[in-house]
C-alpha cells in the first residue's frame, strides 16, 4: 500500500498544483487562503510528502470544494462505471484513516466515499470542510463517537446520522475501529 499512497499523493499533489495553476494563484496565495504554510505546499505539490486528512480539507476548502472533490478531481477518468480495483485508496499518514471514493466520476452531486477508521483513531474536520456539502454517515461495522459542535452521537452497526448545519466535527472510532459509508451532496 505503500507504493499506492505514494502514487496518489503525487497525483493528490499535481492536481493542487493545476487548480492552484488554473487560479493563477501563487503558492504564497494558496498558503493565506489555506492556512497550509507554502514549504508544506510546495512539498505537497512535488508529491514529496502524504497530506493529512486536515491539510487536504483545509486546501480544498480554498479551492471552494469538498475534499473528496478534490481527490476524485486527482484520480478519477469518467464513466458511469467505477470497478472497484480502480476506485482511489487514500490512507491518512497521521491517523491511518483510509478514505475508498466509490464513485464514478460524472455531473451528479451525488458521492458515495467508504471509510475505515482504526480503533482509536480520531479525525478532526473545520466547518469549512462541510460548507459545500450536505452528508449522511452510514455505520457498516465497529462503533463511531461522532461530534458535531458541541453534540456528540453515538453510532452503532446500521445506524445513519444526517448533518446538520456545518460545524466542527471529530470521527473517533472506538475499540474496535470503525467502517463507514458517506453519501454526500454537492451544493
Amino acid at each position: 500500500m505503500d507504493d499506492i499512497a505514494n502514487d496518489i499523493s503525487s497525483t493528490i499533489g499535481r492536481r493542487i498544483h493545476t487548480e492552484r495553476t488554473m487560479r493563477d494563484w501563487s503558492l504564497a496565495e494558496l498558503a493565506e487562503r489555506s492556512g497550509v504554510s507554502k514549504a508544506m505546499l510546495s512539498t505537497i505539490e512535488r508529491g514529496m510528502t502524504s497530506p493529512t486528512a486536515a491539510l487536504l480539507v483545509r486546501i480544498a476548502a480554498a479551492f471552494g470544494m469538498t475534499l473528496s472533490t478534490l481527490i476524485a478531481r486527482a484520480e478519477l477518468q469518467g464513466g458511469g462505471l467505477l470497478r472497484e480495483a480502480d476506485q482511489p485508496v487514500w490512507r491518512d499518514p497521521d491517523t491511518g484513516y483510509v478514505r475508498r471514493h466509490l464513485s464514478p466520476a460524472c455531473d451528479m452531486p451525488l458521492e458515495l466515499i467508504k471509510v475505515h477508521l482504526p480503533a482509536g483513531a480520531r479525525v478532526s474536520l473545520p466547518a469549512a470542510s462541510y460548507a459545500f456539502i450536505k452528508q449522511q454517515i452510514w455505520l457498516i461495522s465497529g462503533q463511531l463517537e461522532f461530534t458535531e459542535g458541541d453534540v456528540v452521537h453515538r453510532l452503532e452497526p446500521g445506524d445513519c446520522l444526517a448533518l446538520g448545519a456545518p460545524s466542527d466535527c471529530i470521527f473517533h472510532a472506538l475499540e474496535a475501529g470503525a467502517d463507514y459509508l458517506v453519501a454526500l451532496v454537492k451544493g
